[in-house]
């Protein structure tokens, strides 16, 4: 009887001793919280997209609290999560809601193939093997790698063999636009008032280009022409749109042969 209750009292004082070093310890070692980060931290939505530039939400919550960073760069989030940061910062911040744009209408009915692929079916891989699927070499390959890369399903691949950006589920997080081999797809503010050019074939070979992709940009300038505040310019023969001096008029696109322009991608 006398050895089980030293026993029971040994083992009661080793616990107690232990707990009391577990105590200490996690005193000596214990690595400073910073509140304002758990705070902002809290706040995010945990998507770990990397819309904002860093691997994940907590790098974010840490770069924001220290104020490296600024706190809208949350693509998930958007608008209501800079609004929950500014009330934890104490300050006023505003949001900008992007969405991804696909600057490419080569279809299966209106781009020629280059011929049969049979390689990997990634985007990336036809692009290295053969520069592409399609003739246009600017053309969307089509294999999805911009679907694979979203990470809250805003894009399929349609029957025409181009990606649809849905854009109600578009977080505006970017990882379609750095999938894309071609580097046809751009982020583009929601509320852009004017024309975006869905077009990225900077060749000057106006029969090839006609040839190759019935809805390719044909370089005939008349966009340009047709703008009279000087909105548009051919860089590389890609009609570039000044958004500060458009009006949104729409003659460039009412003049454009090819309907490359157009104003209602996000439906002002």
């Amino acid at each position: 009887m006398n050895t089980i209750l030293i026993t029971i009292g040994v083992s009661f004082a080793t616990a107690f001793l232990l707990g009391l070093l577990l105590g200490l310890f996690k005193k000596i070692f214990a690595v400073p919280v910073n509140q304002k980060e758990v705070d902002v931290r809290e706040q995010l939505p945990g998507a770990n997209c990397g819309g904002c530039g860093f691997p994940g939400c907590d790098g974010y919550a840490k770069a924001v609290a220290e104020g490296k960073v600024a706190p809208n760069l949350c693509t998930a989030g958007g608008a209501e999560v800079a609004e929950k940061l500014s009330k934890v910062l104490g300050v006023t911040v505003t949001a900008e809601k992007k969405a991804a744009v696909l600057l490419c209408r080569g279809t299966k009915d209106c781009a020629k193939p280059r011929g049969e692929y049979k390689g990997v079916q990634t985007c990336a891989a036809a692009v290295q093997a053969i520069n592409g699927t399609k003739l246009c070499s600017f053309g969307c390959a089509g294999f999805g790698d911009c679907a694979a890369a979203c990470e809250f399903g805003g894009i399929v691949i349609g029957d025409d063999g181009l990606p649809k950006i849905d854009l109600e589920n578009c977080t505006g997080c970017g990882a379609c636009v750095k999938a894309c081999p071609k580097h046809l797809i751009k982020l583009y503010n929601v509320e852009t008032k004017g024309p975006i050019a869905l077009c990225q074939n900077r060749s000057d070979n106006k029969p090839s280009i006609m040839k190759n992709c019935k809805n390719g940009c044909i370089k005939c300038g008349k966009c340009e022409k047709l703008c009279e505040p000087g909105a548009i310019k051919l860089v590389n023969g890609i009609p570039e749109i000044d958004y500060e001096k458009c009006g949104g008029c729409g003659k460039c696109v009412e003049g454009c042969p090819t309907h490359v322009l157009s104003m209602s991608v996000f439906s002002n």
